[in-house]
């Protein structure tokens, strides 16, 4: 169970990467077009060439309209489905200083308390985002610039938390095993050496 686990947080990740070198992809080319549009009408440029001052602006160059309502909506899908993976290898940050000291069956107590916990809120924001994709949705809420509707943003965002929230509650239940039983299922997470 625990590689088809692993496969698809490693899918949610890929997808999740691929959305963000998007988004990066997006970004840079709107910050240059932003950039090439501001140089062309530089009082600089066009004491030094007028012509290519007015053949840079005349080209259109300029920001992408609505890129930040873009990021806005890729980057909360983004997190979300990169939660699957860090769950499940325990990757998540965390300070330990007191608990490393711990006898080892109350720190496997405490991570299976933890492990139970995040499962729990995992799903309250994955119904919550069905609730919100639902509202937008009835509403016809869209966005200012491109229009688009706001529920699409909430429905990814809702896909990738439903994974998520479906790995916390496997990660939790596995992690009440492991401190029953002693023996491990899941990976542990590779920490800083001391």
């Amino acid at each position: 169970m625990t590689l088809i686990v692993e496969k698809i947080a490693r899918a949610m990740a890929i997808v999740g990467g691929l959305v963000l070198t998007t988004l990066i992809i997006l970004s840079s080319l709107s910050i240059l077009g932003r950039g090439l549009n501001t140089l062309g009408h530089s009082e600089w440029l066009n004491n030094v060439s007028e012509s290519i001052a007015t053949s840079l602006v005349s080209t259109g160059v300029g920001p992408i309209a609505g890129d930040f309502e873009l990021v806005e909506a890729g980057v909360a899908f983004v997190v979300f489905a990169f939660l699957p993976i860090c769950q499940l290898y325990g990757a998540h940050a965390k300070v330990d200083i007191f608990t490393s000291k711990l006898p080892q069956k109350l720190q496997d107590f405490l991570g299976a308390f933890w492990e139970m916990l995040f499962a729990v809120v995992m799903v309250v924001i994955c119904w919550r985002l069905f609730e919100g994709a639902q509202n937008k949705l009835s509403y016809g809420e869209t966005t200012f610039i491109l229009q688009f509707p706001i529920w699409w943003a909430y429905a990814a965002s809702f896909v990738a938390a439903l994974v998520a929230a479906l790995v916390a509650v496997y990660c939790a239940g596995a992690r009440c095993v492991e401190m029953l039983t002693g023996r491990d299922f899941l990976p542990r997470a590779q920490g800083v050496s001391e």
